[in-house]
């Protein structure tokens, strides 16, 4: 046994991060153990710094000793200090494993709130080699500890597909026309229109026609007319020309019946007579065609038919029957079509409850508690009870409720008496139509309230049968705000932020076309079905909503289909989904379309005119973790028509006046903005073909205010990021100040005394600083659009058990062990807030301390200072007084001390308001 050993050596140690308090070093003593039946290594070469390692078993012993800075010996400090008077490089070599056992798989990663685990990634074995520059590394520097970088699957992917903006851009394509944001895809249309003069085919004298256009194995039927010789179809078929399959086109009239379907006729097309046509071109106008036997003999019959090449710009594309969708019913056909949809306009309906009179509970012994309920649709408020109990009651009360167009709803104001525990009566009600109540706009006066008669429900019942000569009343003042912006979405990444009545909103600044071109490597959600993927992609863009036709059965489906919005304000985000839809042949009515991915882009943060296409991940947070579904291909393109209106709204208020006038409290604007997405939820999933709830939901992010650990630990990592360049600043002031560098702290001295003396250059200082900052971060500015952020998100480390949590129902569904875990976890969580919280509390609470006499000697020394202070700046020159503050603040380490300064001691030792606690 052949053995090397070199003495210990310390190091100092890395902190963690800005705010850890990990001070020392580590002792380090290798041990390099070589067994008989291989050579050692030949000694490393002096003259160069890259050693290259045979493939050896090598067995390695560390000795790590961990030694408090504060309790190093002062001797063995000293002997250290002259030890190391030389600078010394340490060279650290890469010991070969190559060929050592491979090491036991890791523990599961365990949640512990808000403790930050270390990233493991699966990567190749990396090859062997030595490394002699880490003594010569600095330190990270703060800008480069915000975040790790992202998995590379993650990011985008840059493209360039053949679009014909940037073909006419390049002078390649001079007749494109404005569908020019994707690829152009050809069609044969077929437009079936109706028929004259068919013959009877049945014995009872009946005819039932349909007619089937056939192009190669792609076939397609139009609905059966009962009993017509002259039906009208109007019905379109598209045939995708990449997959044509035969340069003939059959259009077969036939009978339906019981048995085998009875022949008509048919007519033929040759495919390359067919003419083109290309928008804005009118559209081909329909022509008769006789009818042929089987032996192309003209029979009895015509058929109106138009046949023609196109794209997908064409107006009949949305609604055409495509070869894709062939095995897809007539009733289920509606759901794979491409709709432009377009959210109800919603008002904030304001109720203010002031009074009522002459109240007459059953039982007159009793004075009432009473209070007041309001209910619109499936919105439901209650007033405060009254302070005065007594059958006139004052509230002056305030609700708020979402109201939508077509005001079709009622407004039921109902007066209620608490009776006991679960027990409730009514003393009145009463009725009114949205329709009937006045609109107020901006910040006008609120209309005159009214005095309403309050109807017992046994008088509503019995209608107009009998008049009751008394009732209660209620005084009420109701209006429809139509000067605010209702919210649907989060603010964090609204679309539209337009007051609700259209006099007051602002003409439009730009216009935002989007492609949807494609996309790639979805993964198959349908395995169990026999079946692949049938996606289809929605966009939401201030009230717009555009959804695509659903592309069956693959799993890199091609859109290409272009839509456009106007633009109202550039710091908006518009919103794409990818969902598979579930709602095709044999699907349940109970199905819910699954979610493959969202992509959010936020506007502002594009260059004007410039095309972007890329490729964006759909990432999905599931239970069991971050997936993966794919890549969504998108050409995007933002065209400003008001320059000067632009850059205005970057120094106006994002929303409407009257949420700054009569602001309406947060706890209030989240309920409001449930049930407005809720509104939009429900009267979309009423369209035809409906947009379901679980998409529109999905869009606008319905549980993003729900608690997540995990968001609340990218919150911190955020915070954190952002204060890092402060931090950064702090460490290169400090450095300054004990002079790491003595050639800059001369010159931030040179530059402080010239400020001193010409104080008029500190203003026009900062801002050159910051200009030449900007113009010098032009070189680096991002050059593609934002997109999820895995790594921000903290959704690639997730625990399992903090996703469980963070999609589980509310209230809470899981067991209650499970619920005790998380509830203490959560207390664990907030226990840590709560000391932080009392910690900067307690730092308010001492500067209060320093007037409010709750010491009195350390308030006396204090006014005793400030009045001593204001004497001798009074009579001393102030740049006399900054430059002796500048010169204590930045003199050198040898006239500093260990200890904490006077002034930190003085303030420490102030008192807080934390011994008062219970």
């Amino acid at each position: 046994m052949i053995e090397k050993a070199i003495d210990p050596q310390r190091y100092p140690l890395d902190k963690r991060g800005p705010f850890s308090h990990v001070k020392g070093d580590v002792a380090l003593k290798i041990y390099a153990a070589h067994d008989g039946s291989h050579p050692p290594p030949p000694p490393p070469p002096t003259n160069t710094g890259n050693i290259e390692t045979e493939a050896t078993p090598v067995f390695q012993e560390i000795k790590t000793t961990m030694l408090q800075e504060d309790v190093i010996d002062d001797h063995e400090k000293k002997k250290k200090k002259k030890k190391n008077k030389d600078k010394e490089v340490r060279t650290f070599h890469t010991i070969g494993t190559a060929t050592a056992a491979p090491a036991a798989a890791p523990a599961p990663p365990v949640s512990t709130g808000f403790v930050f685990q270390p990233q493991v990634m699966k990567e190749k074995a990396p090859t062997v080699e030595t490394r002699t520059d880490f003594a010569r590394a600095g330190p990270p520097t703060a800008m480069n500890m915000q975040m790790p970088r992202q998995n590379p699957e993650f990011l985008l992917v840059e493209t360039s597909p053949p679009v014909a903006a940037r073909m006419r851009y390049r002078g390649w394509d001079k007749m494109a026309s404005t569908y020019d944001l994707v690829e152009q895809m050809h069609y044969l249309y077929v437009s079936v229109v109706k028929a004259r003069d068919l013959p009877v085919m049945d014995v009872s004298g009946s005819l039932d026609p349909y007619v089937e256009v056939k192009l190669g194995n792609y076939k397609g039927k139009t609905k059966y007319l009962e009993k017509n010789q002259s039906p009208v179809w109007t019905q379109i078929f598209a045939f995708a020309k990449d997959r044509l399959q035969s340069n003939l086109l059959e259009v077969t009239v036939k009978d339906k019946d019981f048995g085998k379907d009875d022949f008509v006729g048919r007519v033929f097309f040759d495919l390359s007579e067919v003419p083109l046509r290309v928008p804005p071109d009118s559209p081909l106008a329909p022509q008769w065609y006789i009818l042929e036997d089987k032996k192309g003999v003209k029979t009895r019959g015509e058929i109106m038919l138009a046949v023609w090449m196109g794209t997908q710009a064409d107006e009949s594309f949305p609604e055409a029957w495509h070869s894709d969708a062939h095995d897809i019913s007539h009733t289920n056909l509606s759901n794979t079509r491409s709709k432009v949809y377009f959210s109800p306009k919603l008002y904030y309906l304001r109720v203010h409850v002031i009074e009522a009179q002459d109240l007459v509970p059953s039982d007159r012994g009793r004075m009432p508690d009473v209070y007041v309920k309001v209910q619109l649709g499936n919105q439901l408020r209650v007033t405060k009870p009254s302070e005065m109990r007594t059958i006139n009651p004052i509230w002056n009360d305030e609700l708020i409720l979402v109201a939508s167009e077509p005001f079709e709803d009622f407004i039921i104001v109902s007066v209620e008496d608490r009776i006991g525990q679960g027990k409730v009566e009514i003393l009145g009600r009463v009725i009114l139509s949205v329709r009937d109540v006045p609109t107020r706009l901006e910040t006008h006066k609120l209309p005159d309230p009214r005095w309403l008669n309050l109807l017992r429900p046994s008088f509503i019942e019995e209608g107009d049968k009998k008049k009751d000569k008394f009732s209660s009343k209620i005084l009420l003042c109701l209006c429809l705000d139509a000067g605010y912006h209702v919210l649907d979405e989060s603010t964090h990444f609204s679309s539209d932020l337009q007051p609700s009545s259209k006099h007051l909103r602002k003409q439009n600044i730009g216009i935002l076309e989007l492609g949807i071109l494609s996309a790639r490597n979805l993964l198959p959600l349908k395995g169990k079905d026999g079946r692949t993927t049938d996606a289809y992609c929605v966009s939401k863009y201030g009230n717009k909503w555009v959804r695509t036709r659903t592309i069956l059965d693959t799993l890199n489906p091609r859109w290409n289909e272009q839509y456009t919005w106007d633009v109202y304000d550039p710091c908006t985000v518009i919103t794409i989904g990818v969902f598979d839809n579930c709602h095709i042949n044999g699907s349940k009515e109970d199905a819910r379309d699954q979610r493959i991915g969202k992509v959010r882009i936020r506007l502002s943060t594009l260059e004007t005119n410039r095309i972007y296409t890329h490729y964006y991940p759909l990432l999905v947070l599931t239970h069991s973790g971050l997936k993966k579904h794919g890549e969504l291909h998108l050409a995007l393109r933002f065209t400003c028509t008001a320059w000067v209106n632009m850059l205005a709204h970057y120094g106006k208020p994002l929303l409407p006046k009257m949420h700054y006038y009569h602001p309406i409290s947060v706890r209030h604007i989240d309920w409001l903005r449930h049930q407005a997405m809720q509104i939009v939820a429900a009267r979309l999933a009423r369209s035809e073909p409906p947009l379901r709830r679980e998409a529109v939901e999905y869009m606008l992010d319905v549980d993003y205010h729900m608690w997540s650990l995990r968001r609340s630990k990218a919150n911190v990592h955020r915070m954190m990021s952002m204060l890092s360049g402060v931090t950064a600043v702090c460490k290169w002031f400090n450095d300054i100040c004990y002079w790491r560098n003595p050639i800059t702290t001369c010159l931030v001295h040179v530059l402080f005394f010239i400020l001193v003396c010409y104080p008029e250059l500190i203003l026009p200082t900062i801002f050159l600083y910051l200009f030449v900052i900007g113009l010098w971060n032009y070189r680096f500015r991002p050059r593609h659009p934002p997109h999820m952020d895995t790594r921000l998100s903290q959704a690639d480390n997730a625990h399992p058990d903090e996703l469980d949590e963070e999609f589980d129902t509310f209230p809470a569904s899981r067991p209650s062990d499970i619920v005790r875990m998380r509830y203490d976890r959560m207390r664990s969580v907030a226990g840590r807030v709560q000391t932080v919280v009392g910690d900067l509390a307690s730092q308010g609470e001492r500067a209060q301390a320093l007037l409010s006499w709750r010491d009195p000697r350390a308030t006396a020394i204090f006014i005793l200072f400030s009045l001593i202070g204001a004497v001798l700046i009074y009579v001393t020159l102030f740049q006399v007084v900054a430059v002796l503050v500048g010169l204590y603040v930045l003199r050198h380490p040898r006239f500093r001390s260990r200890m904490p300064s006077v002034p930190v001691n003085f303030f420490k030792r102030l008192p807080s308001r934390a011994d008062m606690l219970l």
